[in-house]
């Protein structure tokens, strides 16, 4: 089976990422459990968005692959970044 993490090994062992996986984990209204990119990378000790950026990419194909709509499992939102510079 890949890695999806090759790009960038991370130092975290395996038996710690799932606790660190259950630590960012956010559940909706619905009880369904969900994740988001931005702390994932923080998790998995991803430096650089552009490298992480092909992690997801590796698993929204996997998703595809195995016959998933990929649109049911990675749903794409937008974070509004504030800046101290008034416009």
């Amino acid at each position: 089976m890949g890695n999806f993490f090759d790009d960038e090994k991370s130092g975290i062992e395996t038996d710690n990422r799932e606790k660190l996986f259950e630590d960012v984990k956010h559940t909706d209204e619905d009880g369904e459990e969900y994740w988001l990119a931005r702390e994932l990378q923080e998790v998995l000790q991803y430096k650089e968005w552009r490298n992480f950026v092909k992690v997801i990419d590796k698993a929204k194909a996997a998703c595809r692959n195995t016959g998933n709509v990929e649109n049911d499992y990675f749903v794409g939102i937008n974070k509004i970044v504030t800046t101290g510079i008034a416009t």
